[in-house]
């Protein structure tokens, strides 16, 4: 679970420090399961937006990831960004929403 410089596998920023994203959450069964390098706002990005429960339901995969609007349109903002940058990330008003159930 350590940092390594390389690529982005969800926005595809070269040269940033990633960290292991498991694609369906650990409490969901997947602990030994695929798991993708995020950059480290992509990785925070993810979980601002989406439950683990989200995630292990509607986006397994890094297709499926992509394909959300809110995730794409993050990603064409991030890509623009050096790798060094770690902008703030906060929670999507849905997910404060969800947790207030």
């Amino acid at each position: 679970m350590g940092q390594t410089a390389t690529t982005c596998e969800l926005c595809g920023r070269e040269g940033v420090q990633t960290t292991e994203h498991h694609l369906v959450p650990r409490e969901y069964g997947g602990t030994f399961g695929e798991t993708a390098q995020l950059c480290i706002p992509c990785h925070k990005q993810v979980h601002a937006l989406f439950t683990n429960e989200e995630l292990a339901t509607l986006y397994p995969d890094l297709k499926s990831l992509r394909a959300n609007e809110k995730i794409h349109k993050y990603i064409k903002w991030i890509r623009k960004k050096p790798s060094s940058a770690i902008p703030l990330t906060r929670k999507s008003n849905a997910k404060k929403r969800k947790g207030k159930r």
